[in-house]
């Protein structure tokens, strides 16, 4: 392999989290790049943050060096204007890559934005936002929807300069680049013939990118079926919309330079910008807020954040033993050794105010009649717990274990899920957002994933396959969790009679495995609530589903990052039993 095809890393990548637009899982992405022998891998899904940590994680893991970015989508009128207008481009797109933290933070607060004040149909960013937020970050000029190659491909040279001199004017020296694809396209060589000559007169670099949608050209066939299932059109359909060529695949250094070969420094010019970026996403940081009484969060600063922590350790001691003395007015042998011992590894451990915010969501059910549950899981074996008032449930009596809640030797969040009344659960959330500040707290966002029967009936209607064969085969499919369709089909002879029947089948059941477990849809967690220790957009990507904040990552990576969960379960059986005591009170007279 050559010194230019040696250098090259991908900078324009979708993983399934650009979703039903992408047939790359994260984890198979990255073995691909270490066994190609990349040094560096970007993940740029279309207008989001979704894989960050999963893919900052992986990389890690796998050697690689990981760029984090996103494929923004931005209009050239304002992100608040959510009207289409005739003739005019609804959004562009514009790659943008983390190169240190600052550019972090910008890239969250640029996502988060395009999702809170710029959705229209995408999330959008504008060039307002971009030049306040565009500190420590690398832009491209990104594919044929790029602001830039759309001038160049309709040959306004003029409108091209215009656009290349704003972004060249936004972002830091030598943090622009232009950026130039070759899928066998037309257009895209017309933008590789005039790319040059705008570069040169601007005096910034060029890039090689290939838009990377899925690992090898024989899944070509797998993403067209995505982008049916994402459209609701069928594989035979003309007017669907497809890729106009098998190229947009994870090419191989040596792949890239068959195209790009009398081009070389648009090659290693990848591995300038990979060079460039020196960020590591810290995921052994807690992000955990200062508990306080009253409704108004004060303004901590580092200083006043410690005096408040010093407090509260006070607080924290004098609640508990109020509740030991009230629960144990004469302890039995061994009680006081034990608070005495959960104290100390709370204290230790810097959990002092994650027990005081959660004591106080319970104090203010009880205080306003929001009926609540005696406590589950492995919080019930705290003996604090028990005496916060945060579980019903003495441990002693049981012999429940401390450890399998809260262990000195796995630093870990705690994890206390509280259960509310279904039809009230809201009141608890409200109240947490006007106590620690509506920019402070958010839920999480759940993904809804291509599961083993659904894979198989989305794709068998895109292949226009009849419904009663459909049923047919469908329904001799394992349902529940962690079902997968190749250890379905290897474990029934008659799944696989059935499967190899027809050519048909053999196809339908293989791209129904192909896009098993890829992201379909975004939607809003049953419990989990988000509290920052400051406004989370500087922290964290933010996503909007309908009028809810939510975080762009689901619980598991929420939850690695730092951020602080808190379970609010609505659960009707509560209800149900509120209900019950209301009735008997009103009928009867009896509380």
């Amino acid at each position: 392999m050559s010194k230019a095809a040696d250098r090259f890393c991908h900078l324009h990548v979708h993983s399934h989290f650009s979703l039903l637009d992408g047939v790359n899982t994260i984890p198979n992405m990255v073995r691909l790049a270490k066994d190609q022998g990349m040094k560096a891998l970007a993940l740029t899904d279309h207008g989001n943050m979704f894989g960050a940590v999963e893919f900052h994680q992986t990389c890690r893991q796998e050697g690689i060096k990981p760029i984090i970015g996103m494929e923004a989508y931005i209009t050239d009128g304002s992100r608040h204007d959510k009207k289409r207008e005739a003739g005019r481009q609804p959004h562009f797109h514009l790659v943008l890559l983390a190169k240190n933290e600052a550019g972090y933070r910008n890239l969250c607060k640029l996502s988060s934005l395009a999702f809170i004040e710029g959705f229209y149909y995408k999330p959008r960013i504008d060039h307002e936002i971009l030049k306040l937020h565009s500190e420590g970050l690398i832009a491209t000029s990104a594919c044929l929807a790029g602001e830039i190659n759309r001038a160049l491909l309709h040959g306004d040279s003029e409108k091209a300069e215009e656009c290349a001199r704003r972004y060249i004017d936004i972002f830091e020296p030598g943090h622009f680049f232009m950026e130039v694809q070759d899928h066998g396209l037309t257009e895209q060589r017309r933008i590789v013939e005039r790319a040059p000559d705008l570069a040169h007169k601007m005096g910034v670099p060029i890039i090689a990118t290939n838009d990377v949608h899925y690992l090898t050209n024989n899944h070509a066939r797998a993403q067209e079926v995505h982008l049916c299932i994402n459209t609701g059109k069928q594989i035979d359909d003309s007017d669907r919309m497809t890729f106009e060529s098998k190229e947009f695949y994870f090419k191989t250094g040596k792949e890239m330079e068959q195209l790009f070969g009398d081009f070389p420094e648009y090659l290693t010019n990848t591995d300038e910008i990979a060079a460039m970026v020196d960020f590591e996403l810290e995921t052994d940081k807690m992000f955990l807020p200062v508990f306080f009484e009253g409704n108004e969060p004060p303004a901590f600063d580092e200083a006043s954040a410690k005096k408040a922590e010093d407090e509260n350790i006070g607080r924290f001691r004098e609640l508990v033993e109020e509740g030991f003395a009230r629960l144990y007015p004469d302890p039995p042998e061994g009680a006081r050794e034990r608070l005495e011992y959960e104290i100390g590894i709370i204290t230790n451990m810097g959990f002092i105010s994650y027990f005081l915010i959660t004591w106080d969501f319970c104090h203010y059910a009880r205080e306003n009649d929001i009926p609540i549950g005696p406590g589950r899981g492995s919080a019930v074996g705290s003996i604090v717990s028990y005496c916060l008032g945060i579980t019903n449930l003495c441990p002693l009596k049981y012999d429940l274990i401390f450890e399998r809640f809260l262990n000195s030797d796995r630093i870990s969040m705690p994890d206390i899920d509280i259960d509310f009344c279904k039809d009230r659960r809201e009141e608890m959330i409200q109240y947490t957002r006007q106590k620690y500040g509506d920019d402070r707290v958010c839920q999480i966002i759940t993904f809804g994933k291509m599961k083993a029967r659904a894979a198989l009936r989305d794709v068998a209607r895109v292949m226009d396959i009849p419904l009663n064969e459909v049923d047919q085969l469908v329904k001799k499919v394992p349902e529940g969790p962690g079902v997968k369709l190749k250890e379905a089909f290897d474990g029934d002879p008659e799944l696989q009679e059935l499967r190899d029947s027809t050519e048909q089948y053999q196809k339908w059941v293989g791209l129904a495995t192909a896009i098993e477990g890829m992201a379909r849809h975004t939607s809003v967690h049953a419990a989990g609530v988000i509290i920052g220790d400051e406004p989370l957009i500087e922290i964290a990507p933010l996503a909007k589903q309908d009028d809810i904040i939510t975080t762009q990552w689901d619980m598991k990576y929420s939850e690695e990052y730092g951020l602080l969960k808190m379970d609010f379960l609505g659960l009707r059986t509560l209800s149900i039993l509120a209900e019950a005591v209301r009735l008997v009170k009103k009928r009867h007279g009896v509380e």
